[in-house]
């Protein structure tokens, strides 16, 4: 029931903005949140807005290479392969890879799955050598 999520999540942010400064990452979880669903219900525009105001708080408030930051921009990415924006989620789900290969350990999930995204944009794009080595990575 993605409205009445959204209505909670927005009710979330409202309170926190009362109560928190602008760059708390309780406001980027809200943030995030009102994103997922957004994207879920194929509000595109505004599932990007979300998840762009969550990158910027997690960036104001975490080191460069958190983990946290490379969630952002795989959520950021899987909106923009939403949007058929291909070269952006590309570009995206490289960053996040990059933030999780500095800070996970080599045979951590969420490197899988980033490898799997990578593929699925790039199959997406015609490139199938380029997505069959990033499904390669993945299952390795």
């Amino acid at each position: 029931n993605y409205s009445k999520a959204l209505s909670s999540h927005e009710k979330a942010l409202k309170i926190r903005q009362q109560s928190l400064p602008p760059n708390h990452l309780h406001m980027a979880m809200s943030y995030n949140n009102i994103g997922l669903v957004h994207n879920k219900m194929g509000n595109y525009p505004k599932a990007l807005s979300s998840h762009e105001k969550t990158l910027e708080i997690k960036q104001q408030s975490l080191p460069l290479n958190h983990p946290s930051l490379a969630s952002a921009y795989n959520n950021i990415g899987n909106v923009h392969d939403n949007m058929g924006n291909y070269p952006k989620s590309l570009s995206s789900h490289e960053k996040a890879l990059e933030i999780w290969e500095q800070s996970l350990p080599p045979n951590h999930p969420d490197l899988a799955a980033s490898y799997n995204n990578l593929g699925l944009v790039h199959h997406r794009m015609g490139n199938y050598p380029k997505a069959l080595s990033s499904h390669e990575k993945a299952l390795e």
